[in-house]
């Protein structure tokens, strides 16, 4: 997949098939609108296109309020890829882009520059000055130019709308496992290895990654089944966020993964956690027995989930 900084000077393939969006955390939303844009570019021969912003508008226009992302960008370029996307155009997001018209943004970028002949918007997505543009304007402005324009259906979920803000809110209560379908995926973090406190190994047995996320939304405080990627593997893992508080608290939530069965140092190497299940919330325990203890029932709890005939099926571990 052809990832394009400068659409002025990148060789893009055009006509094309377009989309455009932020496509935080590439849901089950955004994934529907991308499948349509590549069965439609294999039907008619085009180039299936997706054009993104970076940073985030609200950081730029409204940082006070702006929301903090699911993806980082590399995550974000390898989730779009694995869709079939052909080439990707990453505007950088500026106050002067901000004060573009949608209709100028139309004519000189998506059926200027790209050339597209198909648009495909997702229902309710505002784009340009003051975000004027919808829908309506996109199909008024693709019907004077004889070109295609389509809003494809939000995707729902128990009665619920499935949106980045959706995931956001469920990752911070914890229900993983909900966000996990909203997303098609489980939810993930990267991270290097950094140096720690030693105590899993010291005081617990039990030898953990620390992490420092290059994500920067996370689960609720709680102990999780997760899988980790290290060294090319995808290996079972339990991962504890929060302050420790059993060992006095600390001031920053931090990130700790047990792998299973694997005791070779990785200090500065990248990994991959993905949540797969919660299960508990963080606690203070009276001593360190008795977290261990603790320890050894969710350590347990991890091998009987990952022994389970439908988890085997349906997750490629070591």
């Amino acid at each position: 997949m052809k990832i394009c900084h400068d659409i002025e000077s990148c060789e893009l393939k055009t006509p094309t098939i377009v989309t455009f969006g932020v496509f935080d955390g590439l849901h089950l939303g955004h994934q529907t609108i991308m499948k349509q844009v590549v069965e439609r570019a294999k039907a008619t021969g085009l180039a299936a296109t997706v054009v993104t912003f970076d940073p985030h508008p609200r950081a730029v226009l409204h940082p006070e309020s702006a929301p903090p992302l699911l993806h980082t960008f590399e995550q974000k370029m390898e989730a779009i890829a694995r869709l079939g996307i052909e080439q990707v155009v990453v505007l950088t997001f500026t106050k002067e882009l901000a004060e573009e018209s949608a209709e100028e943004f139309l004519l000189q970028t998506i059926f200027g520059r790209l050339d597209a002949r198909e648009v495909y918007l997702g229902k309710g997505f505002a784009f340009g000055n003051r975000r004027e543009g919808n829908f309506e304007l996109l199909k008024a402005v693709a019907d004077k130019l004889q070109r295609l324009a389509d809003e494809v259906p939000e995707v729902m979920l128990r009665g619920r709308r499935v949106s980045s803000t959706a995931i956001r809110k469920l990752l911070n209560d914890g229900r993983i496992n909900v966000a996990r379908r909203m997303l098609g995926r489980p939810y993930g973090v990267e991270s290097r290895v950094i140096e720690g406190h030693k105590v899993g190994r010291e005081k617990l047995t039990y030898a953990t990654a620390n992490l420092k996320p290059h994500n920067r939304v996370l689960p609720a405080k709680g102990v999780y089944i997760t899988l980790t990627l290290v060294e090319g593997e995808w290996r079972r893992s339990l991962t504890n966020i929060g302050v420790r508080p059993t060992f006095g608290g600390d001031a920053e939530v931090s990130v700790e993964t047990h792998l299973m069965n694997f005791d070779r140092e990785i200090y500065g190497e990248k990994i991959r956690v993905r949540f797969l299940h919660r299960l508990r919330g963080e606690k203070k325990f009276e001593s360190i027995e008795a977290l261990k203890a603790q320890i050894d029932k969710d350590y347990k709890r991890a091998v009987r989930y990952f022994d389970r005939a439908a988890v085997k099926r349906n997750i490629r571990f070591v």
